[in-house]
Parts: C-alpha cells; structure tokens; sequence
C-alpha cells in the first residue's frame, strides 16, 4: 500500500491488539492549514478581556490535563463514519484506539494510537480463505497520533474541557489523522496515493477549520468524537464521527453495537424521522468556558429552547439564556430567534446557519458560508447534539471564534424535555 503522507507509521496486524501502554513516542502530523487569522471573527461578549476571570493558579491546568488524560485513556473499540453534508453515510471503518498517559504534573502527556482495519484488495475478499483453505484475516493498520501534553492542548488544540460532563472540544491543524482512516478503511492496499482517489472524498489538502467535540452517552460508556471541517473556502466538507465505547477484552460493547446500529440506517430514513427527535421544547443549563487548559467558567445560564414546525414546513427555533451579573443583583436574558426549512436532512435557517441532521439523535450545525459571516461581521459558532434513545435528555456543544480567528469559548448544554 502507497501512502502520500509524511510523517505516519503504517504497521500491518493480523489481529487487532493494544500494545503496551509505555511508549512515549510522538509523530508529527504533515499539514497545516492556513493561520486561521486569516477568517476575521468579531468576539463574542464573554470574550472581552476587561471581564476575564482572576489568574489561576499553575496546579488548575495540570490538574485539568491529568483529568482529560484520565478520560480518555484506556482501549476503545469504535466505528468511524463518514457523512456528507446531508447527513448521509459514505464509509464505515472499525477502528481500535489504545491511550495511555505518560509522564507527571507539567509533563503529563496522552498517548494514542490508532489501529485501523484495513480495506481488502479489488483482488481480495476480507473473510474469504487462501490456498490451503484457511480463512483470510482482517488485517489492521496502525497510526500514531501526536502525543497531547500541556502545550499542545494549550496553545494549539485550545481545549475546552467539562471535566464533571465528560465532554470536549479540540482544534485540529491538519487532517492527517482523518485523512489515512479513510484511505486504509477505504482503499487499503489499492492505495496508490492519488490525491483525489476515484469513489473516496477526502477532507481538503489545507482546511480552514477542523473542530473535535466529543460527548459521552449519559446512560453508559459510549462516546462520540465528532469532527467538523471546512474547506479553505470556509464551506462545510464533510462530518466524521467516531463512535466508541472502553473495551477490556477486544469484543464489541452492547451500547456501541445499539447505537451503531442507528447510525448504519444512513440516508434510508426520511428527513421527518430525523427531525422528531429534536422537536419541541427543552430546559436546562450551560457552562461556557474560555478556551485553553487554564480556562475557567465563565457563564452560567439557565436555558430554555424550542423547535416547532408548521403546516407549511416552516421550522421555528428559539433559544433563551438567563444569567446573573457578577453582583447577582440582575438579570441578563438573551433570546435568539430563528426560522428556517428542512430540505434534504438540512436544516437552513434566515440568519445563514444550517444543521446537517444525522442519524442516532444527532445533529452538527456550523454557517451555511463562513467566509460570508466573516464578511458580514457575524458570530461563528459549531455545534454538536446529541439526543438519549429515549429522547428525554440531550446534550449540546458549541464552539465559538473571536476576531483573530482563535477559538474564545465553548459550551456544554444539558436539556431536558418539558
């Protein structure tokens, strides 16, 4: 198999393991997109400096990685899926994931690797059996992830982190880990190492924006990694997700396996269905913080919001936020208002935002044209959801971007139906 990228080890597995968890090894992922100063985005209220929060102090931020190296470590067996804009379902990886932290306090780092299963030859048949009868084995491909320590999550991923919530939101720089699940889950040996391979869309050679944000199931141990990226142009791409749940034993989780199989329906089921779950009104609260490992809270809010349809499918969202001032002597309401139609699982609403609605109780809203909010001096914000099976719980992620292009905040909601 020929890859075009620098910077990746790709070691073959007849059988999916996790290797010891010792290694300390970190690989450079090779590209970078343009600064995203480049897109001018106005800040937001909780930006504004003369309202920041006293200095923390240095035990916060370790503290914060040793909790998200804690979260995240252990061995995840999950599916990777690729969706278009319109929420349907292009490829289905299985992946394996090993963590592991390495080091103490300031020198706290998360080690990842990432084995992929490998897409058979044209020429071969995965499952099928060789010359002397014996059955042909998956073979899975493995992919260091670049160690995450105290600087990296600072000053390039820009955490946002909820701790107590078991979510986060990351920055990306490049697509290099994005890039090979897709070529070794698609194409595999055939790789040849096209840029723009027949039958597989890959993310753009320099993104203008690629967003992590990550929630866990509230009722078990799956979670999911959802990415947004956008094209230099500032247009949404495509979506990836990582469905995952901790594994001990390298057998597929009855939580995954339940879930997974809502998102395997694809693009099958009809616009309306995906929207039911989303449908009617929701209270709850939100924690907003400033993004970077010593980020501390910022806003708390009660929230309210709504999504109603008409007989003429004209769709009515409506989001309410109250929070107390810093003398908890007043009040402050924020009431957003939008209308918008559903054509295709996209919703496009008047203020130039769309949510791209997804199988599973999920959905992914980002500007239906970033370069033109830019433009327009518009907020810029990304958002994930995702809705309990039972649809009486959800939760929410939203990132947002100041002036400088740098991320300011993000934001976890907890809601539940009324």
């Amino acid at each position: 198999m020929a890859l075009s990228l620098v910077g990746v080890v790709a070691v073959h597995h007849r059988i999916p393991w996790f290797p010891s968890s010792n290694s300390n090894s970190s690989f450079l992922l090779h590209r970078l997109s343009p600064p995203l100063s480049i897109l001018r985005f106005p800040a937001i209220r909780a930006s504004d400096p003369t309202n920041a929060p006293p200095a923390v102090n240095q035990d916060v931020g370790v503290d914060t990685l040793r909790r998200f190296v804690e979260l995240n470590s252990g061995n995840w067996n999950g599916v990777f899926y690729q969706f278009d804009t319109h929420g349907k379902v292009l490829n289905r990886i299985r992946t394996r994931l090993a963590a592991s932290g390495y080091g103490e306090d300031q020198l706290l780092s998360l080690i990842q690797t990432l084995y992929i299963e490998q897409a058979s030859s044209n020429t071969t048949i995965s499952g099928s059996t060789n010359g002397n009868g014996s059955k042909v084995e998956t073979e899975w491909e493995e992919y260091k992830i670049k160690e995450t320590n105290m600087f990296t999550i600072d000053q390039y991923q820009q955490i946002g982190f909820f701790p107590d919530h078991k979510a986060f939101c990351l920055r990306y720089q490049t697509v290099g880990m994005l890039e090979n699940v897709l070529r070794i889950g698609v194409l595999g040996e055939d790789d040849i190492g096209e840029e723009f391979p027949k039958n597989l869309k890959l993310p753009s050679y320099r993104p203008s924006l690629v967003c992590e944000s990550c929630l866990h199931y509230l009722t078990g141990n799956v979670r999911t990694r959802a990415f947004h990226t956008m094209n230099p142009k500032g247009f949404l791409e495509m979506l990836l997700i990582f469905v995952e749940e901790p594994t001990q034993g390298g057998e597929r989780g009855k939580e995954e396996t339940y879930i997974c199989s809502h998102l395997d329906e694809g693009g099958e089921v009809e616009s309306q269905s995906r929207l039911m779950p989303f449908l009617g009104h929701w209270k709850g609260y939100s924690l907003t913080k400033r993004s970077g490992v010593y980020g501390s809270t910022v806003v708390k809010a009660d929230t309210k919001a709504s999504l109603e349809v008409d007989e003429n499918g004209i769709l009515t969202q409506d989001i309410i936020s109250t929070t107390t001032t810093s003398t908890e002597s007043e009040l402050v309401t924020t009431d957003v208002h939008w209308t918008g139609t559903l054509t295709d699982n996209l919703i496009s609403f008047d203020g130039g935002y769309s949510i791209t609605l997804l199988p599973g109780g999920m959905y992914m809203g980002c500007p239906s044209n970033a370069s033109k909010s830019v433009a327009n001096s518009q907020s810029f914000h990304l958002e994930l959801c995702w809705t309990e099976v039972d649809g009486r719980r959800r939760q929410r992620l939203v990132r947002t971007y100041d002036a400088q292009g740098l991320v300011v905040s993000s934001t976890y909601f907890y809601e539940v139906k009324v």
